[in-house]
């Protein structure tokens, strides 16, 4: 069963510990990562994290619940996170602006 991602209104850009940054765009990115690429399978917000995260898919938890506690998650493991600057759409084919 696939479970489409709904986007975050703020993406969180994340330092790894190998020094590159990912970004992530919503729960679904978020849970990916955190079941499949997680640095520490352990931890009270890890677990958090993936419960918000999945909520979040299910629409049983808000977005920005599951996006509080990836970014928890985050920060207990030693990975700063960092919210990224919202994107606006100009209508113009292709053309994206910061504000």
């Amino acid at each position: 069963m696939h479970i489409p991602d709904v986007p975050w209104s703020i993406a969180v850009s994340v330092r790894l510990q190998n020094g590159s940054e990912h970004i992530f765009h919503g729960p679904y990115d978020a849970l990916d990562f955190l079941e499949n690429e997680w640095p520490l399978r352990h931890g009270q917000k890890y677990h958090r994290a993936i419960r918000s995260c999945r909520a979040a898919l299910n629409k049983m938890t808000p977005l920005a619940i599951a996006r509080e506690d990836f970014i928890a998650a985050c920060l207990e493991a030693g990975m700063p996170a960092k919210a990224m600057p919202p994107v606006f759409y100009t209508g113009t084919a292709g053309a994206r602006s910061t504000r």
